[in-house]
């Protein structure tokens, strides 16, 4: 695992474009259940850890599974985003866990409001290279996500989170 570590920060430094410069990504939350807000990225280069900032109101109150999808597409609402992007073809996992989807965020807690507010970094993510995450789609969902660690039949392929209340794609900004 630190060989493939090394390579792709090697890799990211030489080889891309721009890998120096920042970069900036927005979600607009939408869903019909009238839960919105935004979610923010930003990553200084490509070497560095994306700072993720989460605003969302209408929730209801709690633990709610957070995770970038493999699709940016809103066709037919949250349900067109496809599973958690996992281009390694792991099982699910925590965001602090050595095994996980690169679209395991974990979870946002809302208040008794709510209303969710939270930041945090992630060094899995990337808005650089082949396995960037502009363009993918991100979802709340309606349940807390038990981070892979329960024996339900779908703790390992989706944390068990429930339903989609809440998505959008991910865009440049």
């Amino acid at each position: 695992m630190k060989v493939l570590i090394v390579l792709a920060i090697f890799g990211c430094s030489t080889l891309l474009v721009n890998a120096d410069q920042a970069k900036k990504a927005i979600v607009f939350l939408q869903s019909t259940a009238g839960v919105v807000g935004n979610v923010t990225l930003s990553q200084p280069s490509c070497t560095e850890p994306v700072f993720i900032e989460v605003s969302v109101i209408g929730l209801t109150p709690g633990k709610h599974g957070f995770h970038i999808h493999e699709k940016g597409d809103l066709s037919d609402g949250c349900a067109s985003t496809g599973g958690h992007y996992n281009p390694d073809k792991v099982s699910h996992g925590a965001p602090n866990d050595q095994v996980r989807h690169v679209g395991d965020l974990g979870n946002i807690v809302a208040d008794e409001h709510g209303i969710a507010k939270t930041s945090f970094s992630d060094t899995v993510v990337s808005l650089y290279g082949s396995r960037s995450v502009l363009g993918r789609g991100i979802v709340i969902h309606a349940e807390i996500d038990d981070l892979g660690k329960t024996n339900h039949p779908d703790s390992l392929k989706t944390g068990n989170a429930g339903g989609r209340v809440a998505c959008g794609v991910i865009g440049v900004l």
